[in-house]
């Protein structure tokens, strides 16, 4: 497979993923900031922008408010995280590589591009709901027909192992940020703000129903940090993430031994640590530190990949 069009595809991927998140986080960022006492709810809108990997372009020319952080997540053309840039790269790979798309799964993405330039860039509160879900289900609508029509071979693979790794990132960025970046007030730990926190997390993951399943009862920072790390069973945890990546791993054909060596020792050094680690192991030895270790070494292994097949 030709390296231009196995890069391409690994980016489109982890923008439509990007997108998605981005829309889930401020959503849960205008559940929380509702629910908080006025002069607290710029917590939850500067965690948007931490938890988004946005501080440094953020900050470098706003100030927080509900209104800057909502235009610099969804709108901003300078961000290229921002919910419209990622669209517009994610639709520029797509067109780059349009002979390996087709055409349902290039139709999802060009359709979801068109769209979108069909929302004002000031949005009521109303209407920023509506285009939050608008978010979601096109990225969910191009990930279903990518997945349901697209042949099972390398051009599959790279797709998803940028899926994947986009997930694994935002996964543990977003857990890093409650429990390290925005620890609650002391007086707020076990309260109703801080049980809405955890909701809120659970909610950005789409995990409220998976987290009633497992852990039956009450909301408990271990437990949630259990499910989105090390359980197998749920489609967005670490665990998860990293079986995935190795699975597809193995199944695209080699085409520089050594290289490809590289990415699978570190994507099965990775797995390996997730499925043999305790929740209580972790935390007992610092979440944070495992949780930025996760994000170093799988910006690592992004690089790896790309060594690996000539990006």
């Amino acid at each position: 497979m030709l390296a231009r069009i196995a890069e391409n595809l690994f980016w489109l991927s982890r923008y439509m993923e990007r997108a998605d998140y981005v829309a889930r986080l401020l959503q849960a960022a205008g559940h929380m900031s509702a629910v908080r006492p006025e002069s607290d709810s710029v917590t939850e809108w500067e965690s948007a922008i931490v938890a988004a990997g946005a501080k440094e372009s953020f900050f470098a020319s706003s100030s927080v408010s509900e209104e800057s952080v909502v235009h610099h997540l969804a709108f901003d053309p300078q961000n290229s995280s921002s919910i419209v840039s990622c669209i517009e790269t994610a639709r520029r790979n797509a067109r780059a590589v349009r002979t390996a798309l087709n055409t349902e799964a290039w139709e999802a993405v060009n359709g979801a591009w068109l769209e979108l330039h069909q929302f004002p860039r000031e949005l009521s509160q109303d209407e920023r709901i509506r285009f939050l879900e608008w978010v979601k289900a096109r990225i969910g609508l191009f990930q279903g027909v990518f997945a349901n029509t697209t042949l099972r071979m390398d051009s599959f693979h790279f797709f998803r192992i940028g899926q994947f790794l986009e997930r694994a990132d935002n996964t543990a960025r977003l857990l890093d940020v409650k429990y390290h970046v925005r620890l609650p007030r002391v007086e707020d730990v076990g309260g109703v703000i801080d049980y809405y926190q955890w909701l809120a997390v659970l909610r950005v993951v789409a995990a409220r129903r998976a987290y009633r399943v497992l852990f039956k009862g009450h909301v408990e920072p271990a437990q949630v940090a259990e499910l989105l790390v090390l359980r197998p069973e749920f489609p967005r945890s670490l665990r998860f993430s990293y079986q995935r990546i190795v699975d597809h791993l193995e199944l695209i054909e080699d085409q520089d031994p050594h290289r490809v060596a590289e990415a699978k020792r570190l994507a099965h050094g990775l797995l390996v640590r997730l499925t043999y680690s305790s929740i209580d192991e972790v935390i007992s030895g610092g979440l944070h530190e495992f949780l930025s270790d996760i994000v170093e070494r799988t910006t690592e292994l992004g690089g790896a990949i790309a060594r690996a097949h000539h990006f």
